[in-house]
């Protein structure tokens, strides 16, 4: 059982530095700010996540794990309302999206 425990984290633990790495790469690579917030939730809404939860399964039924749940549920309410949040106030700022000339 310990075994199915361990992989099990570090399946979770993989795939979510996964997502932060993607996500942080496509931060570097997106021309604006609005493309910029999707690797940004991304990474958020992932990546965060899926480390705490691997974190939270290796410690096993404990407080430590209730708590760190309790904090991934706070992070998938609150991360998407804050990127939603600033592209609002980004548009409300009139900043203009990046587009693309045609040739």
């Amino acid at each position: 059982m310990e075994q199915i425990t361990t992989i099990l984290s570090w399946g979770m633990i993989i795939a979510g530095a996964y997502f932060m790495i993607s996500g942080s790469l496509g931060i570097l690579r997106m021309p604006d700010f609005f493309t910029r917030l999707h690797p940004a939730g991304v990474t958020d809404s992932f990546g965060a996540p899926l480390v705490l939860l691997g974190v939270a399964v290796s410690f096993g039924p404990t407080l430590i794990a209730g708590k760190i749940v309790l904090l991934v549920i706070l992070l998938l309410i609150t991360n998407p309302t804050a990127t939603h949040v600033l592209s609002q106030t980004a548009i409300i700022g009139k900043l203009k999206p990046f587009l693309k000339e045609k040739k």
